[in-house]
């Protein structure tokens, strides 16, 4: 036997590891889970060792089972500080949800009336109270609401174009978040995309031209998103498409991306085309995120006309794609907020935007004096994020650390406090931006930096 050989001996069996657990640790996991954790655990011991690393002890093990254990249960998505500067944030849940919201949310996680009629005792509908909160908002005959924007755009092809052709312009036929793309979607949900114009400039006689009376099912226009063509361009108007739809009888699909129901030329940034705009222009169907410039839950909403919302809705895809209980009771309660008129007050992002920069000029300088020499107050810019108004940033003021372990070390830093502070680096200091922390936050946060720097 060689050496090797016997030390591999060495390693306790699955069944040690396992009873030592049960002696020297207060683990309350089941066994069949401390079992295959010690299983694994002992794989990498002995990969590990073949590559030269010492065999540990079994206290060592026990360490190292106990800790993946306390991971698991650790695996929701934790609370974090947004001090990044990006209000819409993809990699840390997009925009948070209001009080309002978050309220329903938990009421709804009980039983609760989402399919039930308590005026006649008979089961009901779970999309009727978000239909007419919809309706009333944006002018559309009906709506449907399934769990993200491009699986309304999948379930709309799939339903209403499937093997036929859909004109998408060529400035339009993009990459969205994650790597998805848009010809993939259609691709996918068996639409032939007929790319039209070029990637800067397309004219509505260029899809006339390309409208086949047989094959052609809709016309689709796509927000192009995180990104944005300026220059020698041009696109028609969405009227101009409507009219040609309809004189060719064929659907006009209007992808808002976003998503937006209020005017964000009153916040003093650039028009972006709100949901209310689109069905006014003439399209058949206008779908969006609701967890962007909505300021609700993770959704894709669908609003349009009565009779291809049946259409949708009778698919046995709208019951697969459906919101659950909680999704459903958040996103009513966001809405609510736009119906009476208290969006600014009370959706999240919308604070946010609204913030003047010297409120916030005020908010950053104590800060800076609670941490000393090391921290001063710099002008910056906040992103709006989320592929909303790509090239648009608000004025803001930051609070620049220069820390001596260097900005990498004091944002990892950041990052293991007991309630994660998400910052940004530039010029090797460390930004953080007061427009994106909630309100609740800025108490955790001064104590968390004051725990870093006393």
């Amino acid at each position: 036997m060689t050496k090797q050989n016997h030390d591999l001996r060495s390693i306790p069996s699955v069944d040690v590891l396992v009873s030592h657990l049960d002696t020297s640790t207060s683990i309350t996991a089941s066994h069949s889970l401390l079992t295959k954790i010690a299983r694994a655990v002992l794989s990498t011991v002995r990969d590990e060792f073949l590559k030269g690393v010492p065999i540990p002890s079994l206290d060592v093990l026990t360490f190292r089972v106990a800790d993946k254990v306390n991971v698991l249960r650790n695996t929701k998505p934790q609370r974090v500080i947004n001090a990044g500067g990006v209000i819409i944030q993809t990699n840390i849940g997009r925009s948070p949800l209001s009080e309002r919201a978050k309220t329903a949310l938990w009421e709804a996680s009980s039983y609760s009336d989402l399919e039930y009629d308590l005026t006649t005792g008979t089961r009901g509908s779970r999309q009727n109270k978000t239909s007419e909160l919809l309706t009333i908002l944006t002018g559309a005959e009906d709506s449907l609401v399934v769990n993200n924007n491009a699986t309304a755009l999948y379930i709309l092809l799939n339903v209403l174009a499937s093997q036929k052709e859909v004109l998408v312009s060529r400035g339009e036929a993009i990459e969205i978040g994650g790597g998805v793309r848009i010809p993939d979607i259609l691709l996918h949900s068996n639409a032939k995309i007929v790319e039209i114009g070029t990637t800067n400039r397309t004219y509505t006689e260029d899809y006339a031209n390309s409208i086949n009376k047989i094959n052609t099912a809709a016309i689709l226009r796509i927000h192009q998103s995180n990104f944005k063509i300026v220059g020698f361009t041009a696109k028609p108007e969405l009227r101009e498409l409507s009219k040609l739809a309809t004189a060719n009888n064929i659907l006009l699909l209007d992808d808002l991306g976003s998503g937006c129901l209020l005017d964000t030329k009153d916040f003093g940034i650039p028009h972006e085309p709100t949901v209310q705009e689109s069905i006014a222009d003439g399209a058949d169907i206008s779908f969006f995120s609701g967890d962007k410039l909505i300021g609700g839950p993770q959704s894709g909403i669908i609003v349009g006309r009565k009779d291809i919302i049946k259409q949708l809705k009778d698919h046995p895809l709208a019951r697969a794609l459906r919101l659950d209980k909680t999704v459903t009771a958040a996103l009513n309660a966001t809405l609510i907020s736009y119906v009476e008129n208290r969006a600014k007050e009370e959706i999240p992002i919308w604070k946010m935007i609204a913030l003047s920069a010297d409120d916030l000029k005020i908010k950053t300088s104590n800060w800076a004096s609670m941490i000393g020499e090391q921290a001063k107050v710099v002008r910056s810019k906040t992103m709006i994020g989320g592929g909303a108004l790509p090239d648009t940033s608000l004025p803001t003021w930051c609070l620049a650390i220069n820390y001596d372990g260097g900005a990498e070390n004091l944002s990892a830093l950041l990052r293991s406090q007991p309630t994660p502070i998400i910052s940004r680096i530039e010029n090797n200091l460390i930004l953080i931006d007061p427009r994106t922390i909630e309100s609740d936050d800025e108490a955790i946060l001064v104590r968390e930096l004051s725990n870093i720097f006393d």
